[in-house]
């Protein structure tokens, strides 16, 4: 918890620091719920739920919601199929038009090990059916992340990440999040995430702190 500590109160300060007005050079922040529930040795349900903001608990950028259903092929290979729902205010401090967007999505994931560090590349597609301005817009991504984790004690455990966002489109690149943080386990169920995100753009660029809850259930009947 030490560790933990020490970062957020880093990371705060950092934040108390920021003079400019221009939401780039804000410290945003994401408060996130990720669930995993097991409902048999195959299936797991998927559900998600982050508000963000472009600072640290004002200026609100963005809800989203996440649901999808997993399939386990064995240990190392695993697909899931969900869907998205979100409302993002793109504007920091102005007034514009909110844009709503369903999106269909499919991950691939494949674990392995390097050494001590637990390792997942993800590659993940998208279908964004996106309304703003009662302006419909279809648009079609791929992501691919990779995630890094390696445990400190039995509780505490440090990850690492990168992604990069691509568009079927002209100008390909959307985004690229790179980020680190901590995860404290509290049970068997219950663990607390801290972590800071760095996201660069075409021509922007964000900061994030990002506070999670991970919440891990069983339905199996034994």
């Amino acid at each position: 918890m030490k560790e933990i500590s020490f970062f957020l109160c880093l990371t705060l300060s950092l934040y108390q620091l920021q003079a400019q007005t221009s939401s780039e050079n804000k410290l945003g922040t994401w408060y996130m719920y990720n669930g995993s529930h097991k409902l048999s040795e195959k299936y797991t349900l998927k559900t998600s739920f982050h508000v963000r903001y472009f600072e640290f608990i004002t200026e609100y950028q963005q809800e989203i919601y996440r649901l999808g259903l997993n399939y386990k092929f064995n240990n190392t290979i695993d697909l899931t199929l969900g869907s998205v729902y979100s409302i993002t205010d793109g504007s920091y401090k102005a007034d514009l038009p909110d844009l709503y967007e369903y999106r269909f999505y499919q991950d691939l994931n494949i674990k392995e090990k390097w050494a001590n560090f637990s390792v997942i590349h993800r590659v993940r597609l998208a279908q964004r059916f996106r309304r703003q301005n009662f302006e419909n817009k279809t648009t079609h991504r791929i992501r691919y992340g990779l995630f890094l984790s390696l445990p400190i004690t039995k509780t505490l455990t440090t990850y690492g990440f990168n992604e990069i966002f691509l568009k079927f489109a002209t100008k390909s690149f959307g985004q690229n999040r790179t980020g680190f943080g901590f995860l404290q386990k509290i049970s068997k169920q219950l663990k607390l995430k801290i972590g800071y995100m760095f996201t660069k753009f075409s021509k922007t660029k964000s900061h994030r702190l990002q506070l999670g809850i991970i919440l891990n259930t069983n339905h199996i009947k034994h």
